[in-house]
């Protein structure tokens, strides 16, 4: 999968961004799959039913991104623009630095990228400065405990560090991402998660004081008491912002979960562990074995997976529905959804040709 030319009379597969949930994991996913299998798309009203519509800085370096390890021809990629047509060349392994701007999220361009330099001739090292802990994305905890843990599942290669965290407004975090080339996508059987053999709690300041992250260490500690064995890890992070973070992670006999929180001016540390530890009781309460939003990151890699792959997700979201469909357009691959106890049974089958 190293190598393609673009050829003039090639297909060009058509997008309407607005479609679904209509954010800028429709674009994420395009760049993703258009570089791992050379297939140009594109994409028109981009992020239309947001109240920001068009392509912002966070989609715009995601497009640079993949520009660049594809030595892609690319027309729209400006700030704004609704629009834009991408033609990959090939998958280039290397060293890549790529500066977000703002605190724009630095896990959303890592999983831009991940899956087609994972098909890379080589190792590739990536440096990513942004937001590592921002709303509305995965952060770098949930990278860490329970995103690499899937990707090791499934055949992928690839280590995370990281070297500064990155709040909103500030950004200025980094990440660094080690990504091996793979054999390939290994099918995911797992319908239950089995027992629950330990609690983590990962709560984190970042220029408060070590209190701040007792304090959300010590609420969790008593909500979640009684439902597992509790590991707790208090730490500071290097950061230009002032903000704390808390991550709980349930490891079960065969999967992980995790849920997150972040501070906010103003918002008690209590709170904040509250609301992640509502989150992750909501999720014991089924039988699920993965959270819902590993069920919205694990689709694309199980597309290209070499087998029949199941799973089960405590609810169906808007995400996970959109990413399906924009899949799609680019493999032939079929995902059937089906009630399974009080969850959901999600089963994807591809046909690579």
């Amino acid at each position: 999968m190293e190598d393609a030319k673009v050829k003039s009379n090639q297909e060009i597969i058509q997008i309407d961004g607005s479609y679904g949930e209509g954010g800028g994991q429709m674009l994420r996913t395009s760049l993703a799959l258009s570089i791992l299998l050379f297939k140009p798309f594109e994409m028109i009203n981009i992020r239309a039913n947001r109240p920001n519509p068009g392509i912002q800085a966070q989609h715009l370096k995601a497009i640079e991104a993949a520009s660049i390890v594809s030595e892609a021809i690319v027309e729209g990629a400006k700030l704004k623009s609704s629009w834009i047509k991408f033609f990959p060349k090939r998958i280039k392994n290397g060293n890549f630095r790529f500066d977000i701007g703002t605190a724009g999220a630095t896990s959303l361009v890592l999983q831009t990228l991940y899956l087609p330099l994972s098909f890379a001739s080589g190792t590739s090292n990536l440096t990513i400065t942004g937001g590592t802990h921002v709303s509305w994305s995965p952060t770098f905890d949930y990278i860490k405990n329970c995103w690499i843990y899937f990707m090791e599942i499934l055949g992928l290669k690839i280590k995370v560090e990281l070297k500064r965290a990155g709040f909103y407004p500030h950004g200025g975090g980094e990440i660094k991402a080690l990504i091996n080339p793979a054999d390939g996508v290994k099918p995911l059987n797992l319908i239950d998660r089995g027992k629950l053999l330990k609690i983590q709690i990962y709560s984190a300041h970042t220029n408060l004081t070590d209190e701040v992250a007792k304090r959300q260490a010590r609420t969790a500690e008593r909500i979640l008491k009684g439902y597992g064995e509790i590991e707790t890890i208090i730490d500071e992070l290097e950061s230009y912002s002032k903000n704390t973070t808390i991550a709980i992670t349930g490891i079960f006999e065969n999967s992980i979960c995790c849920y997150t929180n972040l501070g906010e001016k103003g918002k008690r540390a209590e709170l904040v562990a509250e609301e992640a530890c509502e989150k992750f009781i909501k999720f014991l309460s089924t039988e699920s074995a993965v959270d819902e939003y590993m069920a919205d990151q694990i689709l694309l890699p199980l597309s290209i997976a070499s087998g029949i792959s199941k799973f089960t997700t405590p609810k169906i979201t808007s995400h996970l529905k959109t990413n399906m469909d924009t899949i799609k357009k680019f493999i032939d691959v079929e995902f059937k959804i089906s009630e399974f106890k009080n969850s959901y049974k999600i089963e994807i089958k591809t046909n690579l040709g």
